[in-house]
């Protein structure tokens, strides 16, 4: 059966998304390189994705207050033409300032763009399932998403670097300005269904789940936020307590949490330790590993555009495939010592992490109501970020402690402990239907 195309809509807010991730990329490149030459210390220049990722955190904890007011195109076009703005005061500030430019103040910026950023992507994939046609789409959707996201780190990192040294920092935030624009304007030819646009039909769609079949009908509880009496605190922790109280997303965040805190020692300075320690090669090796891990999720991303008739409905097969894969090859990457072995390895850990993790997010789509799930992804996004940071700290003092081969076999073990525990909570992911007819 030929799959339904995709809305227009859908494509309006894939063109933003994947402008927004190329102008982030941009601007922390040459953000990155302006307080480097400015004030040559490692230490201010890490504090600028710590600061970041803080940020995006407590946007999270506050973003269901935002949810409730408005509807999710808006909140879009809110946080895009917001960042917008502060990244045009940001460029023109140190266009004219120079090296007299204050720190304090350009961090103070960054802090406020990403606060505005920290809803992005919780609003963007809660309205995925509102802008695709069918469940089969959803798995399209987002595997079309996954394979954006990872061309622009794949390609984005390596033009911006090219940029910025041809163009020099300051106008390379000319230019990122310019794109931050057009995803803002093509944030407005992001529509809901007329069905989400007006109160009533809203509330009635939370009585009814507005989910997919498997999901708990529990949810139906967001129907409160809806009314005037509904307290700010119930707003903030809704998101939460659906998570806790459904078998089935408990379980997928606390596969997330596993994987996530494994998943940091993919960052720049583990993966050069790994290189310089294990596989005894300079920093160009470090950049080829680096290279062929993205391509990896890039092919891993294509991969599943082309199995969305194959995996069907089987979305808890092919995550806990890919999530099995991806441990065990990490394992084997671990251990090896042969330079082109660990290419191969990284290049084949892509199409694995990107089963796992497109599979994952459409199961968490089609676990909720679509209209608390904005809530509940911004709360897993803001725990997520939390972890993302401990993880990090944690690794960091792991790898001075028992070395950094080690570091990647605990990051394997990790993973292996998520798909234990997915395979274990499989109950969680049956129909009520499904679960009568295993009773019986």
């Amino acid at each position: 059966m030929k799959s339904s195309p995709m809305s227009r809509p859908f494509y309006y807010l894939w063109t933003t998304q994947t402008a927004a991730n190329a102008a982030d990329v941009l601007y922390i490149m040459a953000l990155t390189v302006l307080v480097l030459n400015q004030t040559n210390s490692l230490v201010s220049a890490a504090l600028m994705p710590l600061m970041r990722s803080f940020a995006q955190m407590i946007s999270g904890l506050i973003a269901p207050l935002l949810i409730n007011r408005f509807r999710l195109p808006s909140l879009l076009l809110l946080s895009q033409s917001g960042q917008f703005l502060l990244f045009i005061v940001l460029a023109v500030y140190l266009q004219l300032q120079g090296s007299d430019a204050s720190f304090i103040l350009v961090f103070a910026l960054v802090f406020v763009m990403s606060f505005l950023d920290g809803w992005t992507v919780p609003t963007r994939n809660a309205l995925v399932p509102r802008l695709v046609p069918t469940e089969q789409s959803l798995l399209k959707a987002n595997g079309l998403i996954s394979v954006s996201d990872q061309v622009v780190q794949f390609a984005g990192w390596g033009l911006s670097g090219i940029v910025v040294a041809m163009l020099g920092p300051s106008p390379t935030l000319l230019v990122t300005a310019v794109i931050y624009g057009l995803a803002a304007a093509f944030t407005l030819g992001v529509k809901e269904p007329a069905e989400y646009n007006d109160s009533a039909a809203r509330a009635t769609a939370a009585n009814s789940g507005m989910s997919d079949p498997t999901a708990n009908t529990t949810i139906g509880s967001s129907k409160t936020s809806d009314t005037a009496g509904s307290s700010r605190w119930h707003t903030l922790t809704e998101g939460w307590k659906t998570i806790w109280r459904m078998p089935r997303l408990r379980l997928l965040t606390f596969m997330d949490i596993i994987d996530m805190l494994g998943g940091s020692v993919w960052v720049g300075a583990f993966t050069l330790a790994f290189v310089q320690t294990a596989l005894g090669q300079g920093e160009e090796w470090w950049g080829f590993i680096n290279a062929a891990y993205f391509a990896g999720t890039v092919s891993g991303g294509l991969l599943v555009l082309v199995l969305v008739r194959t995996i069907g409905d089987r979305f808890l097969s092919a995550m806990l495939i890919g999530m099995a894969g991806y441990g065990l090859l990490t394992a084997v990457y671990a251990v090896n010592t042969e330079p082109y072995i660990a290419l191969i390895l990284v290049l084949l850990m892509g199409p694995f992490a990107e089963l796992s993790i497109v599979n994952r997010r459409t199961l968490i789509q089609r676990s909720v109501g679509k209209l608390m799930l904005p809530k509940v992804l911004s709360a897993q996004a803001s725990l997520l970020h939390l972890v993302f940071c401990i993880s990090l700290l944690g690794m960091a003092g792991l790898a001075e402690w028992f070395g950094i081969v080690n570091l990647y076999l605990l990051a394997a073990v990790l993973t292996m402990v998520a798909f234990i525990v997915g395979v274990l909570g499989r109950r969680s992911f049956r129909t009520p239907a499904e679960q009568d007819t295993a009773a019986n």
